[in-house]
């Protein structure tokens, strides 16, 4: 017997390729201003607050892939937890991801990701050139 079940799902592979993630922090005013310039052009995106969502060590690998830089150029260097607990330290690649795993204020914010590609977008040019 031969069950037929409905099609429930939009299933859209342009409108999927299309849609944008964005690493967001809310405490950051650089990217509260790339949501701001992002929902004020109405481009569709889903925001991914990675301080409540960690990335895994996986997802950062993938990322810095995408944005074709090393970890150590993804990291906030000013931050206070980097400061005190790695600056000046000989670190392999996989000492900082993992840092940035375990202190995801570390990673460089706002970060949008699109169609496979990544760029850290602090000022509206960047915005531009991904979205």
């Amino acid at each position: 017997m031969i069950l037929k079940i409905p099609f429930l799902f939009d299933i859209n592979p342009i409108k999927t390729l299309i849609k944008m993630q964005v690493y967001h922090n809310p405490r950051c005013g650089k990217s509260r201003n790339c949501l701001a310039y992002l929902e004020q052009n109405k481009i569709e995106f889903e925001t991914i607050k990675y301080l409540e969502q960690p990335p895994t060590k996986d997802q950062i690998i993938d990322l810095l892939k995408m944005l074709d830089m090393s970890p150590l150029d993804l990291v906030r260097k000013k931050e206070k937890i980097w400061i005190e607990n790695f600056k000046n330290q000989a670190l392999t690649d996989d000492n900082i991801i993992t840092a940035m795993v375990d202190n995801p204020i570390l990673i460089e914010r706002p970060i949008i990701i699109k169609d496979g590609k990544a760029r850290i977008a602090r000022d509206i040019e960047s915005i531009q050139k991904i979205a």
